[in-house]
């Protein structure tokens, strides 16, 4: 039993909360920024601007991929990567439950309809054995998404897709720089979009880029972009001139985000390495703690941690993961659980649901599924158990990162008086 009185209950705190500030703009980048805004170069035309040009080059080598686009966020990356695979009305796309909404949207946002698979309820990443299952003669493509800077088990999703005869696009929004078997993530599907917007580990203020393998697929993204016939970029084919038009979503990178990224790329690799060092002082210090888990990794696999997602259990702490969340926040460490219901169960995707009518109720109607009735027992546990804790602790710092665990086992040390605070309090 604990000798120190919970935060919660009248206690000190263990440490005020404290993150690293991210993102933060070194010097250069302000300046180069400021000079853009005082030429009055703020946007890029045509996909021949310099500015933006030296971006998508950076972070094409940093990714290992051909091909970069840069967009003005990242549904606006994965929006592009499916028009760019051609992806449309009819078509029905396999992808997760267990994310945030942009993954979907840019399916539905193309005419096509998602059909959402089971996830590990450890990690909350695709299975790849659910994704088969959910194949029909309209399937695509998969849509997976490496969730929390996790990354999922390409080699197997990937194994299916070709089996399968399908497309695989990766979100990788939250994952710059995570690893499968020693490769980047977005390197293993057809197309992958990436996030860039202020809270994503590579940060400029609201922006994104896709990468792909095939040049066919990047100028088809690009033609959904921008206008593609006011200053055609050199390699541009010719049999596609004739389409390119205004007809675009408008997706350009505007130039000071294209500046932004390409300063902030060059400290990621250290940043990464940084977050993930103290992911892995936690895993050690968390030792004893029984009311919390976090994943296990195959060897090869590294996450690059845009938050930490561990699973509680309720059975061993004896209390309700919202009052265990509430003793740590009062010790200055931020745990909550970041996805609150399946994606499959929002209203939005019920085209009966009497709402806001939607682009996407026809496609929905016609495919004649019941989104809502989707079984997903892996992602319901997952939902039901799951704890993230935003990591932006950057900088390695063993004893900062004490402090963290020394808040876990605080509230582990004091579950039988947590335990009483709920029942005097239910």
């Amino acid at each position: 039993m604990s000798t120190r009185t919970l935060a919660l209950l009248g206690g000190d705190p263990v440490q005020p909360p404290a993150q690293d500030p991210h993102p933060t703009y070194s010097d250069k980048a302000m300046r180069r920024v400021t000079e853009l805004l005082e030429r009055g170069h703020t946007v890029g035309l045509n996909k021949n601007d310099a500015v933006v040009r030296e971006t998508e080059e950076a972070i094409a080598r940093w990714q290992g991929a051909p091909h970069c686009l840069g967009t003005s966020s990242g549904h606006g990356a994965l929006h592009a990567a499916l028009a760019g695979l051609e992806i449309t009305g009819g078509d029905e796309v396999i992808t997760t439950p267990y994310t945030w909404g942009a993954s979907t949207g840019c399916i539905l946002h193309n005419g096509a309809v998602p059909v959402f698979a089971d996830v590990d309820a450890t990690t909350g990443l695709l299975d790849a054995a659910s994704v088969e299952a959910a194949i029909t003669p309209k399937t695509r493509a998969i849509l997976v998404v490496h969730i929390f800077g996790q990354a999922a088990d390409m080699t197997a999703i990937c194994e299916v897709a070709q089996r399968r005869g399908l497309k695989v696009i990766e979100d990788g929004s939250q994952a710059h720089g995570a690893l499968h078997r020693g490769r980047k993530v977005g390197t293993f599907g057809d197309a992958a979009g990436f996030s860039c917007m202020g809270g994503k580990l590579l940060a400029a203020t609201e922006a994104g880029y896709m990468v792909t393998r095939d040049a066919d697929v990047y100028w088809r993204a690009s033609m959904a972009c921008q206008h593609m016939g006011r200053s055609p970029e050199p390699g541009f084919p010719d049999e596609l001139r004739p389409f390119a038009d205004s007809l675009v979503y408008t997706y350009r990178l505007a130039t000071v985000n294209a500046v932004l990224l390409t300063e902030q790329l060059q400290k990621l690799d250290d940043e990464i390495a940084g977050r993930r060092q103290n992911a892995d002082a936690l895993r050690a210090g968390l030792s004893g703690v029984g009311s919390v888990a976090l994943p296990e990794y195959a060897d090869g696999d590294a996450p690059s941690y845009h938050m930490l997602t561990m699973n509680f259990d309720p059975e061993h702490a004896g209390v309700s993961r919202s009052t265990y969340s509430a003793a740590l926040k009062a010790e200055g460490v931020s745990a909550f659980p970041y996805v609150p219901s399946p994606i499959s169960q929002w209203a939005r995707l019920d085209p009966d649901s009497g709402g806001p009518r939607n682009m996407w109720d026809d496609a929905i109607r016609r495919s004649g599924r019941v989104l809502a009735d989707t079984e997903l027992p892996n992602c319901e546990q997952k939902i039901a158990r799951s704890l993230e804790m935003g990591w932006n602790y950057i900088l390695p710092d063993a004893a900062r990162i004490g402090r963290v665990a020394d808040a876990f086992h605080k509230v582990e040390d004091s579950l039988s008086a947590l335990r009483d605070h709920e029942s005097a309090t239910a």
